[in-house]
């Protein structure tokens, strides 16, 4: 512990203080002073400017490339490098020569010694190895000075093997230490040849590890041109800045420090930083300090330039005078002492990595500026401002141009009109895209292939699924935006916003208020399991509240489409009216108008608050500060959300540290609990700090102490770490057969959480939009809870129709803690009956005083209790317990063989196989009568047909009992063969039945007897891992798929069919029964090993049941299990946790894994506590931080793949769909004018389009039609119908040229359309 500490001190405090340098007592003497004299040269050079001021910049770029030119060619040289061995040495007494090689036998303890073939180096080498001799023991310092005086190097490998050799004199207290040397020189010696140039090389005896203590390496070219860019801009930027007198005193030390710091990091960094997000060597960690130097430098620069010159014109807003000459100057002065505190800052880790802070700040600016969604890379972050910016440019010109026409005083000019219906276009187009610029680029390949996709519903794939709805939603936004852009112009042209006011103003604001409160506070709250944590059940139930067993989907309520149907009024109605009405009056502000639209249209839930406190604080309150309304909105949007994240931040402190319910992990926990009590006041000064830059509030080691970390981004990791499943499709054959590398519980299980990934992906977006899981924002946490399914969802992105999630899987079989909250999470409360130290008892369908407090303070709440998916029900039994005695034993090989018969009889090769003459040759002996087949692996015990007179098998044994069967699966063949005892099929069955019981005893290890080796070679033989060992097994390789395709599957069925033997035992004695039975397991159920990718896509593409036997060796335990699988819908607790909380146990735990090194698996931070779940939220970090079984990749889930949805909402719009509406509507209207001049006519019967199974009573004019339900789907749901509840299906074929509709087919048309709706999920 304390080597661990001092460690700590060394390479983490001191280190982050002076840039990277520290004292390793672990390297050679030589590496410590190279970093001391490069450190206090790069500290003590900036102090030479009074003297030579104008070659600094020069000397640095030089020194530095050169420093990073031979780092790069020395690694260049292990990498590609020749090494030359030397293998003997010997001394002669000869005073002129000296063996080549001796020299630098000081490379012992690290030191860069070497020699130089040519004469011009001597001088050169002398004066290296005279300027070592400080620092070597006197032995090699004499041995590097004579090497030097008269050494060179050899450049062909038979000298350097002579046995010519050179003296070198010695003085006489060496001859001790120099013949122990002689001695070890036996031993052999390598080094590397370092070409200078063409002819000439230098020896190198250092190795790749003592370079990489010495310099941190730059892979490629660029890396090194960008760092001698760097260091020369900062010592630039560092001159600038002390050549014009900002730092006097001690703060020029403190300013050369930080130079030298910044400088240093680009030679040898911080490695962890405490700012790094990952493990080992983060190459991205090292530019940070010089970039951050040279931005700030810049800014520091800028303002005193700007604030001492007239050019920047200051504005007020509410008061406060921005860009003055004041402002700019305090600025630079913060700026000045935020330079100086550079080694302060870095040792807390305050400022993140560049590419974290580069996609944080334009993160944050498209949020809050432009009112973008949250971004998932750099690049992506990169993409989604630019695409703001374009759109506010072009929009500006509209609105500029408006502003400058003339305006009366009840008109609106028409390029304003033009202006506002472009602004709510574009701003709908935007809010419905990814922010993700690599789904366009991924979706664009497929454009071709769109109308083949919708044509053959090909959607069994992820990524064409997600294609398929990416155009959709550009299709729809084809014809949304145009008409959206028309009807806003000609609303705006009308200039109803200008003659109804003021009181249409008031009248928006109030419905907005209205409508605002009762969607997203009074609907919520009855919905939830607890509302206002006082009743005791919810108002409004779902229909599977009061359901032990959830057997079928969710139903559809009326709070649902009511809830659905005010977002809709609110997103495309309220919110559009509000900033259009502003908008007429205050034309200038045209970000303000698009970022409130963005916003209203993706994440509608926070928005009434901000419009309810602008309109009365600044239109009641304080009318004086009012800028306009809707710049008075646009702020208040922004101050709101940073409350929001304050009072998350809160939150989450007060109820991890409240002292009635803090649980201590450590004693540092019982120490750090009274300590943080007195710096109450700097924590919330910690919280209003974090919030303000959105830097997550962890908590030190898990105690009730908290820090301030770095900014993060909404995604929060800054790596895209996603599982990858071992099985048989990524390890060598040999891996699997030997070590198995993925039989480990947790491996086999992240397939459900992959596939739990996949059904949310189809109704997550749907689902929200339904208020199933209550409010929610971006950034939310839910964690999903079931009987043995854990997952943490993380909402990243929420656009207008789809939402971006991250889907982290916790272990099936948790720790002792996690089994703990797991408990908190599920258990009521209703039942508790305290108040106080009593139990008084509670009110009817209220909580008692106890559990509604308790409820009050906890860091998460149950937003739902029976929220429902598709998935798979899991049941395990042991195998030992159901093959314990001898008689289960043998019911399972007498179904293995009746398996291997009914294979043999349906295989369609069966006539090949029964005319293959090497099959009838190695069969022919078994047609003998005194046949018998007498392996060891046979058993009186376990093999039905064992005939204890012969020892062994025969086939009249075999044939008494399993004739009968082969009889009959050979009368099931549509062309049946001979199958009397002596024919060719009877002989085949005897022969693969006897192979198939011989692979398993051999698998066995010949002891089938017993129980342990008997579950092995069964484990062996159902993941295929047969091995023919006997000679007369050999004939089974005329044609493999006797092996794989009869005994391998037979093995398979028969673990099924003895499964099923425990619930009808006698069932399976009728032969018609057990075809049956197999013949249905065969068509409904896959049977396979875990590690074959089979079951991996057979679970992804929702097979009703699955069947595998699995090895678990995990903590000790060597078991078999029978994993059963049962496709089924789901029930799981939906359980909404404190972002802010999970983003400081996140960043708690990277701080305390990457940059203090606590190694402890029994750390306190990851202890049960039940108020904030903080071993289940530390457990889903990334790898190797947490140990989640499963995370999933960046998935988006779309509005349209909800069919419940598409049912209140109706399909997306686009042209053909349109056109099909019409052509429907065209129908019913032909057909009831028809039937209405009828007198004996039914408007019914002659109405086709409303998907009705009557017909009329003309056959020919009604065929029958086939449905999409007829079409065999994983999930087989049909598309609700387009604009509404209209009878027209959402038609999802594109034609260029639309085929002409004759009158025969009017009746059906309707219908036609109805039999291409689309399935899928």
């Amino acid at each position: 512990m304390g080597s661990q500490a001092l460690q700590i001190l060394r390479q983490g405090v001191w280190a982050s203080l002076t840039g990277g340098w520290y004292v390793d007592p672990h390297q050679s003497t030589f590496s410590n002073c190279f970093h001391l004299y490069l450190w206090i040269f790069l500290l003590a050079f900036p102090f030479l400017l009074l003297v030579v001021a104008g070659v600094y910049c020069a000397v640095i770029a030089a020194f530095f490339t050169a420093i990073k030119a031979v780092n790069f060619r020395l690694h260049a040289m292990f990498d590609l490098g020749e090494i030359v061995e030397k293998r003997r040495a010997s001394f002669t007494t000869d005073p002129n020569r000296v063996e080549e090689g001796e020299e630098g036998s000081g490379a012992h303890d690290g030191s860069l010694l070497c020699t130089i073939r040519v004469d011009t180096g001597l001088g050169l080498l002398r004066a290296c190895s005279a300027s070592l001799c400080p620092f070597l023991p006197p032995s090699r310092a004499t041995v590097s000075a004579s090497a030097a005086a008269g050494g060179c190097g050899s450049p062909t490998r038979s000298q350097e093997n002579s046995p010519q050799t050179r003296h070198y004199h010695e003085s006489p207290h060496e001859s001790q230490e120099n013949t122990l040397m002689i001695e070890e020189k036996a031993k052999p010696k390598q080094y590397y040849r370092f070409w200078v140039l063409p002819g000439k090389w230098l020896r190198v005896r250092y190795d790749r590890l003592a370079l990489l203590a010495l310099l941190d390496r730059n892979r490629r070219v660029g890396e090194n041109v960008f760092s001698v860019v760097l260091a020369s801009l900062v010592a630039f930027l560092g001159f600038l800045l002390l050549f014009q007198g900002f730092f006097r005193d001690i703060w020029v030390f403190q300013f050369c420090l930080v130079i030298a710091s910044c400088q240093y990091s680009l030679l040898k960094s911080v490695q962890p930083d405490a700012a790094s997000p990952m493990h080992g060597h983060n190459w991205i960690i090292v530019y940070s300090r010089p970039v951050y130097f040279c931005l700030c430098c810049v800014l520091i620069s800028v303002f005193d330039l700007v604030g001492h010159s007239d050019s920047m014109r200051p504005f007020t807003l509410y008061g406060v005078t921005f860009f003055s000459t004041h402002f700019l100057l305090c600025a630079r002065d913060m700026l000045i002492v935020f330079t100086l505190c550079f080694p302060i800052i870095f040792l807390f880790g305050l400022l993140p990595q560049v590419n974290t802070f580069l996609m944080c700040l334009l993160e944050q600016v498209d949020m809050h500026i432009f009112g973008g969604t949250a971004t998932t890379s750099p690049l992506s972050s990169v993409y989604s401002l630019l695409r703001s910016i374009v759109v506010a440019a072009l929009v500006y010109g509209f609105c500029l141009g408006a502003i400058n026409a003339p305006w009366g005083e009840a008109h609106v000019p028409v390029l304003f009109s033009v202006f506002c219906g472009l602004l709510l276009a574009l701003s709908y187009h935007l809010s419905r895209q990814s922010s993700d610029p690599t789904i366009l680029w991924s979706a664009s390949p497929h454009i071709h292939d769109f109308p083949v996709i919708l044509l053959h519903h090909q959607l069994c794939d992820r990524h064409l699924m997600f294609c398929f709805f990416f155009f959709i939603v550009l299709w729809a936004d084809l014809v949304m935006c145009p008409l959206m852009a028309i009807i806003t112009f000609a609303i705006s042209a009308s200039t109803v916003f200008i003659a109804l006011q003021p009181a249409l103003s008031f009248v928006l604001y109030i419905l907005a208020g209205v409508v605002g409160f009762t969607t997203h506070y009074l609907l919520p709250q009855l919905r939830k399991q607890l509302p206002w944590f006082c009743l005791a059940h919810p108002v409004l139930r779902s229909r599977e509240y009061s359901q032990f067993e959830v057997r079928d989907a969710a139903q559809l309520m009326w709070f649902e489409k009511l809830y659905a149907w005010l977002q809709c009024v609110e997103k495309y109605f309220i919110y559009p009216a509000v900033v259009l009405n502003s908008l007429t009056t205050e034309a200038h502000t045209v970000m303000a108008g698009m970022k409130l639209l963005r916003t209203s249209f993706c994440v509608p839930s926070q928005q009434y608050v901000t419009l309810c406190f602008t309109a009365l604080f600044f239109q009641f309150d304080y009318p004086r500060f009012s800028q306009t309304f809707l710049l008075d909105y646009y702020c208040m949007s922004i101050l709101f959300s940073k409350l929001w994240d304050l009072l998350y931040k809160l939150r989450f402190v007060l109820t991890y540290i409240a002292p009635w319910q803090i649980t201590w992990g450590s004693a540092f926990h019982a120490f750090a609990q009274p300590f943080a009590v007195p710096h109450s006041a700097m924590l919330f000064v910690q919280a209003v700090f974090s919030a303000l830059f959105c830097t997550p509030l962890n908590p030190v080691l898990g105690s009730a102490v908290f820090v301030t970390s770095y900014t993060r981004p909404v995604k929060f990791w800054e790596r895209d770490y996603n599982t990858k499943r071992v099985d048989h499709s990524n390890t060598r054959l040999a891996t699997q057969l030997d070590r198995n590398p993925g039989a480990d519980d947790n491996n086999l299980n992240s397939i459900f959480y992959e596939h739990l990934t996949r059904s949310l992906q189809h109704s997550l977006c749907g689902d929200l939009l339904l208020g199933r899981w209550g409010n929610y924002s971006t950034g939310d946490c839910f964690i999903l809870a079931s009987d043995y399914l854990n997952a943490l969802v993380h909402i990243i992105e929420i656009g207008n129709g789809l939402v971006t999630f991250q889907l982290r899987g916790l272990e099936f079989r948790g720790t002792y803690c996690q089994q703990r909250e797991v408990e908190a999470i599920t258990e009521g409360v209703e039942e508790d009956e305290g108040c106080c130290c009593c139990e008084p008892g509670h009110l009817p369908h209220m909580l008692s005083f106890n559990a509604a407090f308790g409820q009050r303070w906890l860091a998460w709440e149950v937003a739902a209790t029976k929220y429902v998916l598709e998935g798979y029900s899991i049941s395990d039994n042991n195998a030992a317990s159901m093959l314990q005695v001898f008689d289960l034993r043998k019911i399972l090989i007498t179904y293995y063989v009746k398996s291997i018969i009914y294979y043999v009889t349906r295989s369609p090769k069966l006539e090949e196989w029964l005319a293959n003459e090497t099959v009838q040759e190695a069969l022919r002996p078994c047609l003998s009568p005194s046949y018998m087949d007498s392996d060891p692996t046979f058993n009186l015990n376990i093999d039905e047909d064992y005939d204890h007179r012969a020892s062994g098998i025969t086939p009249s044994s075999f044939c008494l009992v399993y004739l009968e069967w082969i009889k009959y699966c050979n009368s099931r063949r549509q062309t049946p063969v001979e199958s009397e005892k002596d024919s060719p099929l009877v002989t085949l069955c005897f022969g693969l039945c006897i192979l198939g019981r011989r692979a398993l005893g051999t698998a066995s290890h010949s002891m089938s007897a017993s129980l342990e080796p008997f579950l092995y070679g069964l484990h062996a033989l159902f993941k295929g891992d047969f091995r023919i060992t006997s000679p007369r097994d050999e004939w089974v390789f005329a044609d493999m798929d006797l092996l794989n395709r009869v005994v391998a599957p037979g093995v398979r069925m028969s673990l099924k069919l003895h499964q099923d033997h425990f619930t009808s035992p006698d069932e399976y004695e009728d032969p018609v029964v057990l075809y049956d039975a197999i013949t249905a397991n065969e068509e409904k159920m896959l049977i396979s090993h875990e590690g074959d990718p089979v079951w991996r896509s057979a679970i992804l593409a929702n097979m009703p049941s699955l069947l595998a036997l699995r090895h678990v060796m995990d903590d000790g335990s060597d078991e078999y299990k029978i994993i059963m699988l049962n496709k089924r819908f789901l029930s799981f607790r939906v359980i909404k946790v404190n972002r802010e909380c999970v983003r400081g146990l996140w960043a708690g735990q990277q701080q305390e894994l990457v940059f203090l090194r606590n190694r402890n698996p029994e750390r306190g931070s990851i202890q049960n506590a039940k108020q904030a779940l903080r071993n289940m939220i530390n457990s889903s970090c990334d790898q190797p931080i947490g140990y989640p079984i499963y995370v999933s990749p960046l998935t988006t889930s779309f509005a349209g793949a909800h069919v419940q949805l598409r049912s209140v909402w109706g399909g997306p719009i686009s042209p053909h769909n349109i056109y099909t509406w019409f052509i429907s509507s065209w129908d019913r209207l032909q057909k009831g004018c028809g039937a209405g001049c009828n007198s004996g006519g039914n408007i019914e019967d002659s109405d086709c389009g409303g998907g009705s199974t009557s017909i009329s009573n003309n056959p020919a004019a009604h065929p029958p039609q086939n449905t999409a339900s007829s079409i065999p789907q994983p999930h087989p749901t049909t598309v609700q119908p387009l604009m509404g509840k209209t009878h027209a299906s959402l038609v999802l074929l594109m034609y260029h040229h639309p085929p002409p509709i004759n009158k025969a087919m009017m009746c059906a048309g309707c219908k036609f359309h109805s039999s291409l709706a689309f399935s899928r999920d």
